[in-house]
């Protein structure tokens, strides 16, 4: 959700009795971001959030622009026509939701429309890395544009990726998602380096806080539960 920012502490105890659960899923949950590199454990201290670095987001972007296009090569050759009619059905929601102006419902069905072309590659690695991805968007993505010329982007960057797949056309589809990827890029790019440059500030601060001999975490959010019981045990 992006709720928690680099440098903040997550404790054992305080999620424990926060959601109601042992330690052995939590401690579970912890090797598995730090494994991830996002968060970092250290010693008498406790875990402590990285968050993305722009060559983070740069490489994510890379990979995934990568991915997406040959979804979307597979999905033409293989959806069905039930699955070309939920695509549509799916893309006029994307229509309807951008003209009222609402960023949330948007965007929300945005990824299941995504999701939709994963499926439709039939290809189960595929989509469970791309799952992977979208869920590290959504965590870059918390401080985006919300004005209706961004949405309006959005829809018309989808509308060319849905009428290549209609058509069939692999060329097309192909450039249309790899300009989409290329514009989410920038935008997400810009909004990370806004952030960071809000962040540095209270680096030098952040350093002298860590080193003292006690450090109170902040509250949990479900980011860290809901991504551990989802993404990792999809994956590992």
């Amino acid at each position: 959700t992006g709720k928690i920012r680099s440098g903040e502490k997550l404790t054992e105890q305080r999620i424990c009795e926060q959601y109601s659960v042992s330690r052995t899923p939590v401690r579970e949950a912890l090797r598995q971001l730090e494994t991830d590199g996002l968060i970092e454990s250290i010693p008498n201290r406790g875990a402590y959030v990285i968050g993305f670095s722009s060559q983070d987001i740069e490489d994510m972007y890379q990979l995934r622009k990568i991915y997406e296009i040959q979804a979307v090569h597979w999905a033409i050759e293989r959806i069905t026509d039930e699955e070309l009619d939920q695509l549509e059905e799916t893309f006029e929601f994307m229509e309807f939701y951008t003209m009222k102006g609402d960023k949330e419902k948007m965007l929300n069905i945005n990824t299941h429309f995504h999701q939709l072309i994963y499926s439709a590659s039939h290809n189960r690695m595929l989509q469970h890395l791309l799952a992977s991805y979208q869920i590290y968007i959504k965590h870059i993505r918390t401080s985006s544009r919300n004005d209706q010329e961004y949405l309006n982007l959005v829809l018309e960057e989808h509308r060319a990726i849905f009428e290549a797949i209609k058509a069939r056309d692999s060329r097309a589809a192909a450039l249309a998602m790899k300009i989409h990827m290329d514009h989410s890029k920038d935008r997400d790019s810009k909004v990370h380096s806004f952030i960071v440059l809000q962040q540095n500030s209270k680096k030098g601060r952040l350093r002298e806080f860590l080193a003292r001999p006690s450090f109170f975490s902040e509250p949990l959010t479900l980011f860290f539960l809901w991504y551990r019981r989802n993404l990792f045990l999809m994956l590992y």
